[in-house]
């Protein structure tokens, strides 16, 4: 086993601030780029829907090899993975600093992607094994936190690099915080040992990898080209049949990539279910908020970013205090507050219309973000604390990939949903926002936000129902 020495104990904070300085990077560069695709594609002279590739890789190599990383850091060690990650990061960020060719920016990217996938595989088995329990919830939230600030906050932080200085500068200033992260690492976090006497199972990494990268790209370019295009629907029929084959292989299979085992635990299985459904619900309302304030309340783009903003402020602030609640309170009762809370937002969020004022629109958003800080923190407790203990990594792997396929999910849902009430409103197929005819997009925006709001209303009826158990089982225990 990992072993946690003294030193380890008395260093905790800087381990945790080594760790979730890696996690806000590695999910800042999921969006930072976001800001200067058009510049990047105009310096590059590559085509709109090329240059969205750059984003596009990133997100879909994280996610096919994220398992295999949580699983090599059961194996051989979380920290030791963790390490090769900041590396491979930091290597990769350098490489498309440097990069005057599209074709070497996507290899740069996709090889950053690795070493960001290696890290937030292994970020919260770190923070679980080295926080003892009374405080895991506080350091988890914490790194939730950071999480949610590294994905809303690159679209500002990228504007402000791309006015006064090159878009290669988006990358280049994650060297500098690489190396000072390793070295942290390196000093502070715990020495690894194998941890399982176990082979990496090949085969099922491969299959997963085929699953996930067929399923991202059919519903990236699906958005393009629709869902009822022949290709796009075979890249997905292909995207079921090797992830079925994947579960019978797992099955059969003596070392498997992932642990089956792991979801006979109903309270892990429904908290990573919950998982699932927030990210959806939530990044649902993130990609329509910008097209709702520049194209129909005509805010200019640096007002928007200030009103996104609210958001990962109210995470910064809360998500941490809801941590350190379920320390003391338990998980449970948090979770259900936070999702009720989060759907009622997203109601809310549904009444705005082309008068709305922003001081009503922040109160909105402020209620869901509120919601999801108080579910976060301990949702991912739960998790880590219903997972055995030679697999946290793979575990932790699971939570970050629940994420990202919520996140890109919960985008394809609400744009398919947005445009096809469009369409109906307006009689005819459409793609775009329509240039007056707010009432359409409007109609559109609705859909989206009730049907992320149903969503988000059935995890809280989930989370209800676990709470109800739990209270009663220790109810018929006391009564004993």
């Amino acid at each position: 086993m990992e072993q946690t020495s003294e030193k380890v104990n008395k260093n905790r904070m800087i381990i945790l601030f080594s760790v979730v300085l890696m996690t806000f990077m590695a999910t800042l560069d999921g969006s930072i780029v976001n800001v200067a695709l058009p510049n990047m594609a105009q310096k590059l002279s590559v085509n709109t829907e090329s240059i969205a590739w750059v984003v596009s890789s990133y997100l879909i190599v994280i996610s096919g090899s994220i398992l295999v990383f949580g699983r090599l850091g059961d194996l051989i060690g979380k920290v030791k993975i963790f390490k090769y990650g900041i590396i491979l990061f930091t290597i990769g960020s350098l490489l498309c600093g440097f990069s005057n060719s599209f074709l070497l920016l996507i290899v740069a990217r996709c090889l950053q992607a690795i070493g960001a996938s290696a890290t937030m595989a292994n970020n919260q088995g770190i923070i679980t094994q080295v926080f003892p329990s009374n405080e895991r919830g506080k350091a988890l939230g914490i790194s939730g936190t950071f999480v949610a600030l590294g994905s809303m906050a690159g679209p500002p932080i990228g504007g402000l690099i791309i006015s006064s200085f090159s878009w290669k500068y988006i990358f280049l200033i994650n060297v500098p915080i690489g190396i000072l992260v390793f070295i942290l690492a390196t000093k502070n976090l715990p020495k690894s040992k194998k941890v399982l006497d176990e082979k990496l199972d090949g085969r099922g990494a491969s299959l997963f990898a085929v699953s996930i990268v067929t399923l991202f790209i059919s519903l990236i370019v699906g958005e393009d080209y629709g869902y009822d295009n022949p290709v796009i629907f075979a890249g997905l029929a292909i995207s079921v049949a090797t992830f079925v084959v994947f579960i019978i292989l797992e099955k059969r299979t003596e070392d498997p990539l992932l642990q089956l085992s792991l979801f006979k635990n109903r309270l892990f299985s429904l908290s990573i279910f919950c998982a699932f459904i927030s990210f959806v619900s939530i990044s649902s309302s993130m990609i329509i908020q910008p097209f709702y304030l520049q194209n129909v309340l005509k805010y200019s783009p640096a007002l928007t970013g200030l009103i996104m903003i609210v958001y990962p402020l109210v995470m910064a602030v809360v998500a941490p205090v809801s941590g350190h609640l379920s320390d003391k309170i338990g998980s449970e009762f948090l979770t259900f507050i936070g999702l009720v809370a989060n759907s009622a937002g997203l109601f809310l969020m549904s009444t705005l219309n082309e008068h709305s004022s922003i001081l009503v629109m922040v109160i909105y958003i402020v209620i869901m973000s509120l919601g999801n800080a108080l579910f976060q923190s301990p949702n991912t407790s739960l998790i880590m604390a219903n997972a055995p203990r030679n697999m946290l990594g793979i575990s932790g792997s699971v939570n970050a990939l629940i994420r990202n396929l919520g996140m890109i999910s919960g985008t394809t849902l609400a744009i398919l949903i947005l445009y096809n009430r469009m369409s109906t409103k307006l009689g005819y197929h459409v793609s775009t926002y329509i240039s007056g005819r707010n009432d359409a997009f409007i109609y559109g925006m609705r859909g989206a936000y009730l049907t992320a709001a149903c969503i988000s209303a059935l995890g809280a009826i989930l989370t209800a129902l676990r709470l109800y158990k739990i209270r009663k089982g220790k109810t018929m225990e006391t009564n004993k």
